[in-house]
């Protein structure tokens, strides 16, 4: 068991005297302050502060950081405030605990959100100081250690969250050790009997295993000391997740991934990685296509190293990790190594921590674009990815990707802007599609246009958080500003009916009709209208009637039909049951969230709210409306071979494009083929038409209708 005399020994080998007593201060602070809590194991609640500063000062963390770990539940579960912290620690301390602390004067719509809601919190703090999530993955990481005494549910729920984000964040910040053990004590809390085999399996074969590794080990061992080259060799183990996750996403058995052995070279220079490359592979053969130059352009938490796969004695595979002392280091504490190693004539900010804080500053980015803290941790999720694709734009810089991005992962990462605008794709000087996921080494360039806009698509394949953000808060922008627009044009149109217009409404008549709304503004009323939740003419006629007598009856006179265009963009939808194309007569249902759906005046799905000017408005085709649209035909045909091509032919020769074919066999001589075609509009439907009726086997053709 830990105790704060044992902490202050240990911190005599990095801490000078006066800061160890600051530390004894804020245990001290600590235990008064938590005095008659208890953990649920029965232990004073000091316990686990004292454990979390522990961990922290086995990563030779600064003073603050185990002040911090001291105090990080002071602010949450005791009545002292952060400005009271302030007066007695500093106020670099007290912002480090706030960070660290849960948001419990909030209440939110559940659990999830309010998980959400405190990484959100969370993530600000670290954007301050990066050392906020070194005190909460230290405070996690004890969580774990002891979730024992946890009631199952709660146990599962705690260990499912440190698998989908502390340990992806802790490998994100390259520190190998504590994801490695997050991961691991996650695995055996959410799924114990699946960790308890795989542990099973994994002693059972340690004693086959152990007598291979050491004769790999003694000859990797006897080719560098023939070759000169000072070098330690060490076996790697392979730990439980490891193992179930690769054996769940390669779909791999145990034995498979067993069979694999794993070493890490460690020497004195980043030359000799290159050397001792040299040499292993001159020993056993390298697998082609396996060698990974990390040292060269490393990984996106900064971790640095050489990778190779080799052939071994009896055809076994051997993998092997190439790297430096400090870059061992770095592998295994990550961005806490800045702090292992900074000596006082060294401020100069680590290449990892660097990069650490371009990947905090980019969560501020997600948070500014992102509707919710749910939203906002899905993107979070997102990013978190553990391996990295290395590509290069036009000019030659290299940009960092999750394995799977595609050219609209690339043109956010370069900016927003091109992502906002971009069109198409060059890979490697030939154009691609957007969804193409990059390989490692392409080089991409991004085609943009003017009115270049994101395409919703988009977020079945991007793999970015960046991306998907930025995406969604476009769409969302855009969406907002055409509700906004429709909702006037309904609402003036109704007005019009009325014998009065938009422009005539006074403030006083626009203040008076708030009054019957709870906290809205006049351009969310707008908003609502657009998009279906309002009915245009009620709220002309608040506007109107201000003192009308409500139980009045609200129908109003005959409507002039809505003209639309192919500007609507979002709000404006085309049903798929009777497919309405520019020329057939037509009518809006006005549907709750999403505008206005366009309908046919003849479809069976609305004949009963043709009527009603709650649900339906007229409409009008704008004589300049441009598009393509889906129609369906019913082709009669007499069964003859190459019937489809040919008919595909006619079809293609009146410039429309087949979007989808069923054939429907009515007997041995006869069949029906039902086509979903895209036409500009009624005319162009007609040339089709006319073009297929003209062929000899077609006994009918007729447009489908619901």
């Amino acid at each position: 068991m830990h105790t704060i005399n044992s902490l202050c020994d240990k911190l005599t080998s990095y801490l000078d005297h006066n800061h160890i007593n600051q530390v004894r201060r804020a245990y001290l602070y600590a235990e008064q302050a938590h005095d008659g809590q208890v953990r649920r194991s029965g232990e004073p609640y000091v316990s686990h502060p004292l454990a979390v500063a522990t961990i922290l000062a086995d990563m030779r963390m600064d003073y603050q950081s185990l002040i911090a770990a001291m105090l990080h539940d002071v602010i949450e579960d005791t009545g002292i405030s952060k400005d009271a912290l302030g007066g007695q620690f500093g106020d670099t301390v007290a912002d480090l605990v706030d960070g660290v602390s849960k948001l419990t004067q909030i209440e939110f719509a559940s659990r999830a959100e309010a998980q959400a809601g405190n990484f959100q919190k969370m993530a600000m703090a670290m954007a301050r100081d990066l050392r906020v999530i070194l005190v909460k993955l230290a405070d996690r990481l004890h969580n774990m250690r002891t979730l024992g005494v946890l009631a199952p549910e709660k146990r599962r729920r705690i260990a499912r969250e440190t698998l989908e984000i502390y340990a992806p964040i802790a490998n994100r910040l390259g520190m190998n050790d504590i994801r490695i053990e997050l991961q691991d004590l996650g695995f055996s809390a959410l799924y114990p009997m699946r960790s308890d085999r795989i542990a099973a399996a994994v002693k059972a074969s340690r004693g086959h295993r152990k007598e291979i590794v050491e004769k790999i080990r003694d000859a990797l061992q006897q080719r560098l000391l023939q070759e000169n080259y000072v070098a330690e060799v060490l076996g790697r183990e392979k730990h439980l997740f490891s193992i179930y996750h690769k054996m769940k996403t390669k779909h791999k058995s145990f034995s498979e991934i067993m069979d694999v052995y794993a070493f890490r070279i460690v020497v004195d220079s980043v030359d000799n990685c290159y050397r001792v490359l040299g040499a292993i592979h001159s020993l056993y053969k390298p697998v082609h296509g396996e060698f990974k130059d990390y040292i060269a352009i490393p990984k996106a938490n900064g971790y640095q190293s050489l990778h190779t796969v080799l052939i071994g004695m009896h055809g076994l595979p051997i993998e092997v990790q190439i790297r430096t002392r400090e870059m061992e280091a770095m592998a295994s504490s990550g961005v806490a190594a800045h702090w292992l190693y900074k000596s006082d004539t060294d401020d100069s900010p680590k290449a990892n921590q660097v990069r650490a804080r371009e990947w905090v500053k980019g969560l501020l980015d997600l948070q500014r674009s992102a509707g919710n803290p749910l939203e906002f941790i899905e993107h979070v999720k997102f990013d978190l990815f553990p391996d990295e694709v290395y590509v290069f734009t036009p000019s030659g810089e290299i940009i960092e990707l999750p394995t799977g991005a595609t050219p609209v992962d690339f043109a956010y990462a370069v900016h927003t802007d091109i992502g906002n605008t971009c069109v198409a794709c060059r890979i490697n000087r030939r154009l691609a599609p957007l969804s193409e996921p990059l390989q490692s080494g392409q080089t991409v360039s991004i085609i943009t246009a003017p009115g270049g806009q994101p395409n919703p698509a988009w977020l079945n394949f991007v793999k970015t958080g960046k991306a998907r953000s930025a995406i969604r808060h476009f769409l969302k922008t855009q969406r907002h500003t055409e509700s906004i627009e429709l909702g006037k044009r309904l609402l003036d149109k109704s007005l019009i009916a009325m014998e009065t217009n938009l422009d005539a409404i006074t403030p006083e008549q626009v203040q008076s009709l708030l009054s019957d709304y709870d906290d809205k503004t006049f351009e969310e009323i707008l908003e609502d209208i657009g998009l279906g939740n309002q009915v245009a003419f009620l709220v002309a006629r608040r506007l109107v009637h201000q003192d009308g007598d409500p139980e009045e009856p609200l129908i109003p006179d005959k409507q002039s039909p809505l003209m639309i265009d192919s500007t609507e963009g979002q709000i404006i939808s085309f049903a798929r049951c009777c497919h309405p194309i520019p020329g057939d007569s037509i009518v809006g249902y006005l549907s709750p969230g999403k505008g206005i759906v366009v309908h046919t005046d003849n479809c069976r799905n609305v004949a009963d709210i043709r009527d009603n000017p709650q649900k339906s408005m007229p409409l009008n085709w704008s004589p300049i409306f441009e598009g393509e649209f889906p129609v369906e035909l019913r082709v009669e045909v007499e069964n003859e071979r190459g019937i489809i091509a040919t008919l595909a032919t006619k079809i293609a020769e009146a410039e429309a494009n087949i979007e989808k074919i069923n054939i429907v066999e009515k007997d041995t001589g006869y069949n029906i083929i039902n086509l979903t075609i895209a036409v500009r509009n009624r005319v162009h439907l007609a040339e089709v038409m006319r073009r297929v009726r003209t062929q000899r086997s077609v006994y009918k053709t007729t447009r489908a209708k619901n």
